[in-house]
């Protein structure tokens, strides 16, 4: 089994999470923190369905918004695209995305045990790739969708979109952080948020 922390660390992308405060905004009034990532934060909603995800990195905005991101089983459902609603100290603008409530992997789950098993792969593509640098993480990536994993057809068809999104909007692929995979209520696998701007 890969050690995921020394996986990330040795990509730069040891754990970080997003310092800035939840901004002042009538739709956030009230509502709990229930996670924080480091281009994300996430209110809950309070109607067990939904949640306010606020954004700051442009990858994961075209990820929720694109006219072509990637849909389907293994991607989130946007519900409503909020607007700006401030600015991260990092420069970019805070996004506010509403959108399906998803779960963290239960360990022993089938949907854990399958982002395991995505994770290890994409793991060890970047092992091979690794001279290639920055390109590393989208040749890894690729290098998955033309080497079919024993995996579903909808699965493997949702990392041939990922790999396609990565392509078209020049963003990395982050599949390292089990945080950017996670599961809904019925099971299914979720990519949730998986990739990132250099």
């Amino acid at each position: 089994m890969i050690d995921l922390a020394d996986a990330r660390a040795q990509l730069g992308r040891a754990s970080l999470a997003l310092p800035d405060p939840v901004p002042a905004h009538p739709l956030l009034e009230g509502r709990e923190e229930i996670g924080r990532g480091e281009y994300s934060i996430v209110l809950d909603k309070g109607d067990g369905e939904r949640v306010y995800k606020i954004v700051s990195s442009p990858a994961d905005y075209f990820l929720y918004t694109a006219d072509d991101r990637p849909c389907g089983e293994h991607f989130p459902t946007i519900h409503a695209d909020h607007g700006v609603i401030g600015r991260a100290a990092s420069g970019y603008p805070l996004h506010l995305i509403e959108m399906e409530k998803l779960y963290p992997l239960i360990e022993g789950s089938p949907a854990s045990d399958l982002a395991l098993r995505l994770i290890a792969a994409y793991w060890s593509a970047c092992q091979q790739w690794n001279r290639l640098g920055a390109d590393m993480g989208r040749i890894a990536l690729y290098h998955m969708t033309v080497t079919p994993l024993s995996v579903s057809e909808p699965l493997q068809k949702s990392l041939r979109a990922l790999s396609d999104f990565v392509e078209e909007y020049q963003v990395l692929p982050d599949l390292l952080n089990a945080n950017n995979l996670m599961m809904r209520k019925d099971g299914t696998l979720v990519f949730s948020d998986p990739v990132f701007i250099a």
